[in-house]
């Protein structure tokens, strides 16, 4: 599978495939869940960073409220784009789970590392690389469906921290 990601600011790089190696346990909803997840301690302030920094417009359709309010989670357009944060690790990259895969398919885009998770319509995409997970579900009518993840990769990079294991050593912030 690849992608051609449109990017803002940088110049156009086809889509990545990347060894992804995790460790926490969890497990991951198997469609596009509009419940909000329930953060706690410093994920749960990363996940109100978040929410504060998301963007008005997502492929090019408003953001709405979810029936159930909450600052875990937010929607664009109908049918509904969805950005879960506070998610547990999905099941492909929880080792010693029957569907582990540590050769999942991921794009980088703009900066952030999400898995693919093919859906019944449309994709799943729940970073990789960060230390509070995020989700985004988009629907097949987006398609191609990884253009959603440019529009809310910035506010993800700002707001939700790497993961100590994907830190570089040699940066000094």
């Amino acid at each position: 599978m690849s992608f051609t990601v449109r990017r803002r600011f940088r110049p156009a790089v086809p889509a990545l495939a990347i060894v992804l190696l995790a460790g926490t346990a969890g497990c991951s909803a198997a469609r596009p869940d509009l419940a909000p997840p329930a953060p706690t301690g410093e994920a749960a302030a990363a996940c109100e960073s978040l929410y504060e920094a998301l963007p008005e417009r997502v492929e090019d359709q408003d953001r709405w409220m979810p029936p159930e309010e909450t600052r875990y989670a937010a929607a664009w357009g109908d049918p509904a784009i969805v950005l879960r944060c506070g998610v547990p690790r999905p099941a492909l990259l929880t080792p010693e789970t029957e569907t582990y895969d540590p050769f999942a398919d991921a794009v980088e885009v703009n900066g952030v590392s999400w898995l693919l998770e093919e859906q019944e319509d449309g994709y799943l995409f729940t970073t990789t690389d960060r230390a509070v997970l995020a989700e985004v579900s988009v629907p097949g009518a987006y398609a191609p469906e990884v253009g959603a993840l440019v529009d809310v990769a910035e506010a993800v990079e700002a707001t939700l921290p790497l993961d100590p294991l994907y830190e570089d050593p040699h940066s000094h912030h």
